[in-house]
Parts: C-alpha cells; sequence; structure tokens
C-alpha cells in the first residue's frame, strides 16, 4: 500500500504546475514543420499527356491528376456511366432526392452537347442543393437543438443556424466569408442579426448542466474545450484536442498552443437576444410563473412526502411539465464579455483544479515563425483575428481541408480519407498534388463552393461507371479503389432514404426553413428522457412529411428510423459517416410505420396515374430506381400482381419490396 500511496504522490507531483511556471512560446524543428499538411500549399501543374486515348478521356485537369495515378498503378479508367445513372447520381449527390420522371424523359431527349453541363448548373442552382450539403456542414460542427447529457435541456431557437447554413449554401457565400461569420459574427457587426445567429456556431458543442452542484469553473472550461476542439476539426482539420491534457504524442502542437487557442474564446458568453415583443414576453411570463408557483410547492412536499405520496406528487409535477410554454423566440448567439473573461491557465492532464502558466493567444506555433509572440487575452476582436489566421491564403489547412470534404462527399472517399484528421495519424493523401492544384483554384474562384463542385462534377473520372471491364485485376492491385479506377457504389444515407420515400409517395413538403418539426414517437421514448422535456408534437400534420433536414435534432432521443440507419450522435464532430449492414434495418423497413406508410401512399399514387399494370409497374421502378425494370423485374412483378393488379393493399406490399431493394437504396 505504501508503494502504491508513493506511486500516486510521484505522479501528482509531476503533473503539478505553480503560478510562477513558464509557459514557452517554443521553436519547431525543422522535421515537425515537414509534414506535408503543414508545408505551404503549392500550384503544381497539370500532367500533359499525349496519347489520344488520354486526350480523348481528360475533360478537366482533375482528369489529368488522377490519369497518372492510375497509370503509375497500371490502371485504367471505367467506361462512362450511362445517362440514367449519371441524372440519378448527380440528383442524389446535389439534392439527396431522386430524380422526376420529368426530369429522367427532359435529361433523356436532351441531345445537346451541353446537356450534362447543363444538368449540373440547374441542380446546384436550386434550393435543395443548400438543404442537402447543409445536412453534410451539420455533422462536421456536430449540431443538435439540445444539450445533451443529463438534462439534455432543448434548444428552441437553434434551428436559425440551420437555416442560416442553408441560405449561405443556396447563394455560394465564399467559404472564408462563411467561416469568419460563424466564429466571430457578433464581433464583426453586432446589430447584423444574420451575423449574430451565426456566431451560435460557439454554442453547438453539448452543454453540462447538474443542477445544485454545479461546479462553475469546471463548467466553463467544458464549454471552452467544446469552442477550441471544434476549430481543431471542423475548420484545421487537426486532432487539436489530443493537446489539452498534454503535448500532442503525434503532432507538433505543444500544451501551450492548445491553451493560446483557446485564448481566443475568453471574453466569449452566451447570449440570447430577444426577438418577441414585449407583450410576447409579457404573456410568457403570465404563463410561467404561477405553474413555477406550482412546481416549487410541489418540489418542497416531496421532501417531506412518504413513498406513495411521492409517486402522486411526481406525476402531479409531470402533468404542470406538459403545460409549460415554450420560451418566447431569441438568438441563439455569443457576445464578448470582458468583465467576465476567463484567465486561461495551462492545465495539468486538461484539471480546471490543477492551473499552471497563465498564457494569452496565439494560433498555431508550427504554421508562424519561430517565438512569435502570443496577444493579451484583452485584445479587441479575438474571435475575429482568429478567424483572419485562419482564413489567410497563406494558411496551408483550412482550404486543404474543404476541398477535401468535398471530394470525399462527391466520391465517398477523400483524396486525405482521414477528413478531420492531416496530421501524422491521418492517412496521407492519394493525390497530393491534385489536392494542392484544387485549394488553389479554389481560392482563385474566390473561395465559391459551387464552381468546385461544378469542376469536380464535370470531370470523367466522376462521370465513370461503378463497374470496371477489368474489376478483377484493378481489385488486385487497389481493392480500395483508392486510385479511382471505378465509381463508388454507395448506400443512400438515412435522410435521403426517407426524404426518397416523401418523395417517391408523392408526399413531399417542400416547405424550407423555419422551427424544427417534433414529429409523433413511441412515449415510452419520451418516458426515459430527463423531465422538463419539450417534447410537444407539431400539431399541423403536414409538416412531419418536410425533409428529415427539418426533423428535430435531439442529443439524447435520435428518431429510430434514423438510428437504425447509422445518424451520428451529434455529441463529437462526424467527418465522415460509416455504414453498417444488420438486421433491424431490413427490420425497420418491412415492419416500421414510416415505411408502411409510405408504401400506401405510394401504392394510391401508381393507381391514381397509371391506367394499367404494366404502366404502374414501369412507373414504379422509374420512380424508385430512376430507371425502367428490366425484363426479369418486370416479369417478377406481373406475376405478383396477376391476382389482383387494382387491388391498393397488394400494391402495398410491391412497393413495400421496391423500397427494400437495393436498386432503390444504393447509387451506381
Amino acid at each position: 500500500m505504501k508503494r502504491i500511496l508513493a506511486v500516486f504522490a510521484a505522479c501528482a507531483a509531476l503533473a503539478a504546475f505553480t503560478e510562477s511556471d513558464v509557459a514557452p512560446l517554443g521553436s519547431y524543428k525543422p522535421a515537425e514543420r515537414r509534414h506535408w499538411a503543414f508545408r505551404l500549399r503549392q500550384d503544381p501543374p497539370a500532367p500533359v499527356f499525349t496519347d489520344a486515348a488520354a486526350k480523348a478521356w481528360i475533360r478537366t485537369p482533375i482528369d489529368a491528376f488522377v490519369l497518372a495515378e492510375l497509370r503509375k498503378a497500371g490502371l485504367a479508367p471505367a467506361p462512362e456511366a450511362d445517362r440514367a445513372t449519371l441524372l440519378r447520381r448527380l440528383t442524389y449527390d446535389l439534392h439527396g432526392l431522386p430524380p422526376t420522371p420529368q426530369e429522367m424523359a427532359a435529361f433523356a431527349s436532351d441531345r445537346s452537347p451541353k446537356a450534362y453541363e447543363n444538368l449540373v448548373d440547374r441542380l446546384l442552382a436550386s434550393p435543395r442543393y443548400g438543404e442537402q450539403w447543409t445536412r453534410h456542414w451539420l455533422d462536421v460542427v456536430r449540431f443538435a437543438e439540445s444539450d445533451g447529457y443529463e438534462y439534455d435541456t432543448h434548444r428552441p431557437d437553434a434551428y436559425r443556424y440551420r437555416d442560416y447554413v442553408v441560405n449561405s449554401l443556396i447563394e455560394d457565400k465564399p467559404y472564408n466569408i462563411f467561416l469568419k461569420e460563424q466564429l466571430a459574427g457578433d464581433e464583426m457587426d453586432p446589430a447584423n442579426e444574420l451575423y449574430q445567429v451565426a456566431s451560435g456556431f460557439n454554442r453547438l458543442g453539448p452543454l453540462r448542466k447538474n443542477a445544485g452542484n454545479q461546479e462553475v469553473a469546471s463548467s466553463r472550461t467544458e464549454v471552452l474545450t467544446e469552442m477550441t476542439n471544434i476549430v481543431g476539426a471542423a475548420m484545421l482539420g487537426v486532432t487539436l484536442g489530443c493537446a489539452r491534457c498534454h503535448d500532442h504524442k503525434f503532432d507538433p502542437i505543444r500544451q501551450s498552443d492548445y491553451y493560446r487557442m483557446q485564448g481566443y474564446f475568453a471574453q466569449t458568453q452566451s447570449h440570447d437576444i430577444a426577438v418577441a415583443t414585449p407583450e410576447e414576453q409579457a404573456a410568457y411570463k403570465a404563463q410561467l410563473e404561477p405553474l413555477e408557483q406550482e412546481m416549487r410547492k410541489l418540489r418542497s412536499a416531496m421532501r417531506r412526502a412518504s413513498e406513495e405520496e411521492k409517486g402522486k406528487i411526481q406525476t402531479q409535477l409531470e402533468a404542470i411539465d406538459e403545460k409549460m410554454p415554450l420560451p418566447p423566440p431569441s438568438m441563439y448567439a455569443v457576445k464578448n464579455d470582458p468583465a467576465q473573461m476567463t484567465a486561461i491557465h495551462i492545465l495539468a492532464r486538461g484539471d480546471y483544479r490543477n492551473q499552471g502558466a497563465k498564457v494569452g493567444m496565439r494560433p498555431l506555433g508550427v504554421l508562424l515563425p519561430d517565438n512569435q509572440p502570443e496577444l493579451p487575452l484583452t485584445a479587441a476582436k479575438p474571435r475575429l483575428q482568429l478567424a483572419e489566421w485562419i482564413t489567410d491564403p497563406a494558411n496551408p489547412l483550412p482550404t486543404r481541408v474543404m476541398v477535401n470534404r468535398i471530394w470525399h462527399f462527391h466520391f465517398g472517399r477523400g483524396i486525405v480519407s482521414t477528413p478531420n484528421d492531416f496530421g501524422r495519424m491521418g492517412v496521407l493523401p492519394t493525390h497530393p498534388e491534385l489536392l494542392d492544384w484544387l485549394a488553389s483554384r479554389f481560392i482563385a474562384g474566390g473561395w465559391k463552393m459551387k464552381s468546385l463542385h461544378r469542376l469536380i462534377l464535370l470531370s470523367s473520372a466522376w462521370r465513370q461507371a461503378s463497374k470496371s471491364p477489368a474489376e478483377k485485376a484493378a481489385m488486385e492491385k487497389d481493392p480500395e479503389n483508392k486510385m479511382l479506377w471505378k465509381f463508388n457504389r454507395r448506400r443512400l444515407e438515412a435522410e435521403e432514404i426517407r426524404d426518397s420515400m416523401l418523395a417517391i409517395s408523392g408526399r413531399l413538403n417542400t416547405k424550407s426553413g423555419g422551427p424544427s418539426v417534433m414529429v409523433r414517437i413511441d412515449p415510452e421514448l419520451i418516458k426515459d428522457l430527463k423531465r422538463p422535456q419539450y417534447w410537444v408534437p407539431t400539431r399541423d400534420r403536414s409538416e412531419y412529411d418536410r425533409r428529415t433536414l427539418y426533423m428535430i435534432y435531439k442529443r439524447n432521443l435520435i428518431l429510430p428510423f434514423m438510428q437504425v440507419f447509422d445518424s451520428p450522435d451529434t455529441l463529437l464532430s462526424c467527418s465522415r459517416r460509416e455504414q453498417s449492414t444488420h438486421a433491424p434495418q431490413a427490420l425497420e423497413l418491412l415492419n416500421g410505420k414510416s415505411s408502411n406508410d409510405l408504401a400506401g401512399s405510394f401504392a394510391a399514387r401508381l393507381l391514381k396515374e397509371g391506367a394499367t399494370p404494366a404502366q404502374r409497374i414501369d412507373l414504379a421502378w422509374r420512380l424508385a430506381t430512376g430507371r425502367a425494370p428490366t425484363p426479369a423485374e418486370k416479369s417478377l412483378a406481373v406475376n405478383y400482381l396477376d391476382d389482383g393488379p387494382h387491388d391498393q393493399a397488394l400494391l402495398k406490399e410491391f412497393t413495400l419490396g421496391l423500397f427494400n431493394s437495393n436498386p432503390f437504396l444504393y447509387v451506381n
């Protein structure tokens, strides 16, 4: 026992800091600066080919970079996908929805040389593009509308940030401005409501609320940690959070670097800006106060009650809780408050009780000249200064990171397959010259995302079929398709599956923006939540048929359909969704209330729009898969429906089968 205590004492002594400890600015060895991601971005020329086959395949410089790597590996690209496949792939890629029969017919009949190019432009110009790509960004920044942890308190106005992202993408806001508004919109212009909403980015992380015994210093440390870590993961593509407790074990990020980055948030405080009228606020208080008074009486009685009486009181509390009014609308933002500024210390093992030297604020040292001084925490507009450094064209990380994210969502795999980790434990880029070339084009194009999408989507590399004539030989050389010798077939994500079933059934409500929708769910799921909870189903049932983007994002209650299809948990940044295949997915699609309800609506649509069984079968396949059925598929459907061609119940089983089919669930 004495030995064990001695070991603990030694460890504590090693971990301890004192106020006199120095946090050196430090210098970095040349080897630390040589890691590819920390080097200055280059602008390499595209490879040049002289043979006819290469010239015929290369549509954009992207193709030249890809073809160069393919030939080095002894591989050849796959042929171009057929028009129906390209239309469905492109529409899902940019809209997250299937093409309509009218769109299929129009594209099939358009034989102009620019038919595909015009299709790309039309899809990029649609509001549906903003909705689809907002999903990807919300994953990265771990957006949610509740706090998480035990209480998981509802954030009724967080939806404004979601709408900000949708509108920013629709208008093609330059990415550098997009980042600045989120990090420091309130500092840029406190009177601008849009900027205030954007600054809510700094409050997206989970928040622990321990009633009665909350350690203020501990809570503040967690808030600052969330603000700092997401900048590293989402904007810089480095595991900055690994340096919270000690120097990073693999990357040249000192613990002092971490806390100097945290210093940019030392003045940042939560700020809810009321948008309700004085009358609305007064009405809210008038409703709230008597309910709160009654709850206080019941809680007081609970302390003196017997076990039997406690159960009755709890029922009364829950009944009152159901009557609690929602807070009046506000903007979920942040502001600087120098009077409440947090002194930033280096914390031994990240423990707020073990403070070391105080530090100011400074960007990551490995990207700066040696011994560049730090700034005081009292500096004006600290987050804007951080944003200016992040979006400086000379910073090698942010543009590489965003270009890689866009590439990842188009191809299913990034040039760097670890989008949140460009450090030494991340995977090396498969096409490093192409990554830098794209990042340089991104900046030269005014940091516009739509032009980058267009450049990628017009390439021959993206238009390849998902099967290659030389599949077997290519799989032996490059089983993960890192060199892009074909297109990566992918399964639809949870939102895309639900939205597609709504669209195919004819029920999709395309309304955009506004407060998130709370659907009716199993009451048992709500009972598992810690009270008080504001789970009040939206009264207008047509709202339930809106896109999944507009459903509530609650940390402790992911909608079951979403969860079974690998929706992320929103506690951490999700740079890429994992895909699992398991029995509950099939059970959800076969037996779930949503899939059966929508299959019934799909069947009703077929009866309405198809005059004959053959027409209905053809329409069903076009709606669900983007193509006509094969002879074998049509024969099976005809045989199945032969006993009751006008029987809606039988037709519903057929449509439910289509929802469970691979041609519906996968994009080639």
